[in-house]
């Protein structure tokens, strides 16, 4: 979605030379023009990467006419893309080491033709991660794009649903807003750090003293009737 706003924000009206035709016609071009230059690399060779021929550009307004297209479709179709995963193509949701995995997983030809292609083009370009996001079909970005001057940001949406939810909960425990000043909270108990469990090397020690010690417990314990028998004769 690409929209033309004025100078101070969403609700400015564009100036007079941002039309709807000199946007249209502004996409079209970038779309015939915009490129990027993939170097060789080992056998694969040099390639050039450009849009398609199929282009669809289409005004969007709050109510449709004609051609052109409705805000809430807008909103269905990217909510649609926004939450599909990789994992309804077939694929699988961790990562793939080797080829050999795909036929263990019993992934479907189409996407495990995607991923040995990514796992195969790793050692050429291993600045992509391919092998890493061979899972994900090699995609490991933001499906959408965002103006910083115009657009919110998705750390913003997600404070904003936390503090949603917190409001909901303080709500429905009784709990007084923290942002009143005026409101007090009796604190009546507090949490320590205890401590955290053995490492892979302190428990491999700590399995042996255990060992160890069972082993003299249990020798001891064999030990101890020849042992008694002996005190005994010699009384």
């Amino acid at each position: 979605v690409i929209r033309f706003d004025g100078p101070a924000g969403p609700d400015d009206p564009p100036p007079a030379w941002a039309t709807l035709d000199l946007l249209t016609d502004a996409i079209r071009a970038a779309a015939a023009r915009v490129e990027v230059d993939v170097p060789p690399a080992g056998d694969q060779p040099a390639r050039t990467l450009r849009w398609g021929t199929q282009l669809d550009v289409r005004p969007i307004r709050a109510f449709g006419d004609g051609e052109d297209i409705t805000e809430q479709a807008v909103a269905s179709y990217v909510a649609k893309y926004a939450t599909k995963a990789a994992e309804t193509t077939g694929t699988v949701d961790r990562r793939i080491g080797n080829k050999e995995a795909l036929v263990l997983l019993d992934v479907p030809e189409h996407p495990a033709r995607l991923i040995a292609a990514c796992l195969d083009l790793h050692p050429l370009y291993p600045d992509r991660k391919l092998r890493d996001w061979a899972h994900m079909l090699g995609f490991r970005g933001h499906f959408s794009t965002k103006s910083r001057r115009y657009s919110t940001t998705l750390g913003e949406l997600r404070q904003a649903r936390a503090d949603y939810r917190a409001a909901q909960q303080r709500a429905a425990l009784g709990l007084p807003d923290p942002d009143d000043e005026e409101a007090t909270t009796l604190t009546l108990a507090h949490w320590t750090y205890a401590g955290h469990g053995h490492t892979p090397g302190e428990s491999w020690l700590a399995a042996n003293i255990r060992r160890d010690i069972q082993h003299n417990r249990d020798t001891a314990r064999e030990e101890l009737p020849a042992l008694l028998d002996t005190e005994g004769t010699a009384t």
